[in-house]
């Protein structure tokens, strides 16, 4: 069975992320995203609530599991014996800090990185900028894969 880790803060899920993981959910028998528990990074959205999102965007799929995690992200991958991360590329400024962190997760760890092109009509779209339209007051119900408000 193919295993990967999708990791990530998630805050929101936008229909990015889900681009993301319908095209891993193509070639991964089991896919665990991974929500980020960072206490440096200020969320918008609570853990709970950021792992709700997530179900109520992949409608209990069989292939998925959502957990929370609050580790190195290799680390948390080695330690459930999964050797892939599943991560996307929106734009050339995603390619050079993925690439980045790339060449430093292979000097120390095994798992290894698996890249998805984001599709056009999802490529300028990102949690920060979705977070600053909610905030801000603007329409922002097209670019979540969920209802916020339910």
């Amino acid at each position: 069975m193919k295993k990967a880790v999708f990791p990530g803060s998630f805050d929101p899920f936008t229909i990015g992320h889900k681009d993301i993981l319908d095209q891993a959910l193509n070639i991964f028998d089991h896919i665990i995203i991974a929500v980020g528990e960072n206490s440096n990074k200020s969320c918008m959205f609570s853990l709970n609530d950021r792992i709700n999102f997530i179900k109520k965007s992949t409608k209990n799929n069989f292939k998925i599991e959502i957990v929370s995690y609050s580790n190195l992200t290799t680390k948390f991958c080695e330690s459930i014996d999964v050797k892939f991360l599943i991560r996307g590329l929106r734009n050339t400024s995603d390619f050079i800090f993925e690439k980045d962190i790339k060449h430093m997760q292979d000097s120390f760890s095994i798992v290894k990185s698996v890249y998805f092109i984001s599709g056009q009509n999802f490529s300028h779209i990102s949690s920060s900028l979705v977070r600053d339209i909610i905030k801000y007051g603007g329409t922002y119900d097209h670019l979540l894969p969920f209802d916020l408000n339910k």
